[in-house]
């Protein structure tokens, strides 16, 4: 053996085979330090070693004689097997245990005990001060320990740090945003962000309005709702790179590129941890993450104190609630909505005469899901949950019962007609009345006779009596039959009651 040999036998250390140096011979194997064996894998020689110090180091039961590597496993085996096992005692009955947990459950079930020392950090509770005082000293002892080393963010644990530099600081993005955790490739872009976003700095002035915007793509869309004329020299100036499968154009190339991956390549790279929801926008998830698990509304309107999860919404909630703004406009009847999401709602529901949703037991139909759940809980459930306090009548949903009180016990009637003076009690029923008396419109035609009405439900009763010849309304007194309730009425009163007052 020669003197680098002997050195390196020297450095092999008793408590930690795994620090030795290896040994590697002129034909580049590897050789142990310890039997001289050689290997072509490092691999297997750290096997090798491992089990020659089983075999010669270590630690012996003086009981069992079993070999342990560490002097703590020894002792560990040694309290578990060899001694006294029952060294948890309780101190209401003496009572002894094997485990620390079956003396705890002892005292909860037998003598009531409760967990009264509560951690002023994390809110557990232990029954022993002694307990609270361990947990404390290992649990929150020099919290916030680990330190970021690009953004001097401080973590509890190395995991936690590990986590923070995977989401934050990947991908060279090393420049973040202290106020919402976002990361940017660059300082300018990291300046710009906070002046526009945190420091509400508007730079894009539209020349139609001289309204501002902090983002162009923002000034773009108002321009294109707002200001239709300018829509389409706005668009083709700005819109250079288009979609080869669906024809969408974007302002920039990688707006195109994230629009491919999550749209037609339907990619959402980005999972929450908590509930493993997927998004395709990084950005998405940061949002999910800060509303959903940790429910925060950190955006609150200024005049009426109402909170939001996200700017977006208070922006939209000022806009359409305090400024009275309805920017989105029908093409088909020029009704105008606050939201776009209601714009299309009424042209599917009122234009294209779409009902999506249809009731399992009658096979009603709807064209919103909340009229359906309404229409169940209501009609097949029989759920009435709001009363009338004036004559105790019920009804199936708040503004139904308000209408009632407002029409029936206040009488009131604040819809009038400027062309006619007549009052309605709906906005509804007005608008009908302007439509089928004063513009003597009739939109809805009969299919069968070409007839034309200015209600749907007179079109309706003209199909049922006249084409499918039904009278379903009996009269209880002589069993003649109408085809329509009024009819029936107006009989029973002038008939039966002898009221000459229905001609």
């Amino acid at each position: 053996m020669d003197k680098s040999e002997e050195k390196a036998e020297e450095i092999v250390s008793k408590d930690n085979l795994s620090e030795h140096d290896m040994v590697v011979s002129d034909d580049k194997k590897n050789v142990s330090n310890i039997c001289q064996e050689a290997f072509t894998l490092e691999s297997s020689i750290i096997i090798n070693q491992d089990t020659i110090q089983k075999e010669q180091i270590g630690y012996s039961c003086n009981q069992c004689k079993e070999k342990f590597v560490k002097r703590s496993i020894l002792f560990a085996h040694q309290q578990l097997l060899h001694k006294d096992r029952e060294n948890f005692k309780c101190d209401v009955c003496d009572q002894k245990f094997e485990f620390r947990s079956h003396l705890s459950r002892h005292l909860i079930s037998e003598h009531k005990c409760c967990n009264d020392f509560a951690c002023d950090r994390c809110e557990k509770k232990f029954m022993k001060k002694s307990s609270l005082f361990t947990h404390q000293k290992l649990v929150h002892k020099d919290n916030e320990n680990f330190t970021c080393n690009k953004c001097e963010k401080k973590f509890e644990n190395k995991l936690t740090l590990f986590k923070h530099k995977k989401i934050f600081h990947e991908v060279f993005k090393d420049y973040l945003c202290e106020k919402c955790a976002k990361r940017f490739r660059n300082k300018n872009i990291l300046l710009k962000h906070i002046k526009t976003v945190h420091d509400s700095l508007k730079y894009y002035a539209c020349n139609k309005c001289e309204e501002k915007f902090r983002i162009e793509s923002h000034l773009l869309f108002h321009l294109k709702t707002v200001h239709k004329s300018q829509r389409d020299s706005v668009l083709k100036a700005f819109n250079n790179y288009s979609c080869d499968n669906c024809g969408k154009k974007f302002g920039n190339k990688q707006s195109l590129l994230a629009h491919i991956k999550t749209v037609h390549e339907n990619r959402k790279d980005y999972a929450c941890d908590q509930c493993e929801k997927k998004f395709g926008y990084k950005s998405n998830l940061f949002i999910h993450l800060k509303t959903v698990h940790e429910g925060r509304k950190d955006y609150t309107c200024d005049k009426c104190k109402k909170k939001y999860k996200q700017k977006s919404y208070l922006l939209v909630h000022q806009k359409t609630v305090h400024e009275g703004r309805k920017d989105y406009t029908c093409d088909k009847c020029e009704k105008k909505f606050g939201y776009k999401s209601d714009l299309l709602q009424h042209q599917k529901i009122i234009h294209d005469g779409r009902k999506d949703y249809a009731c399992d037991k009658c096979e009603q139909k709807f064209g919103k899901k909340s009229n359906l759940l309404r229409h169940q809980k209501v009609v097949h459930e029989g759920s009435y949950d709001f009363a009338c306090d004036n004559c105790e009548k019920k009804f199936g949903n708040k503004p139904t019962l308000l209408l009632h009180q407002n029409t029936v016990h206040e009488g009131r009637k604040d819809y009038v007609c400027d062309k006619c003076e007549k009052k309605f009690t709906q906005k509804q029923h007005l608008l009908t009345h302007l439509k089928v008396v004063h513009e003597n419109r009739k939109d809805f035609a009969c299919d069968r006779c070409k007839k034309t009405f200015g209600l749907k439900s007179n079109l309706l009763s003209h199909q049922k009596t006249v084409h499918e010849r039904r009278k379903d309304y009996a009269c209880d007194n002589c069993e003649k039959n109408y085809g329509d309730r009024r009819n029936l009425k107006k009989h029973q009163n002038t008939v039966h009651q002898g009221r000459n007052d229905f001609t």
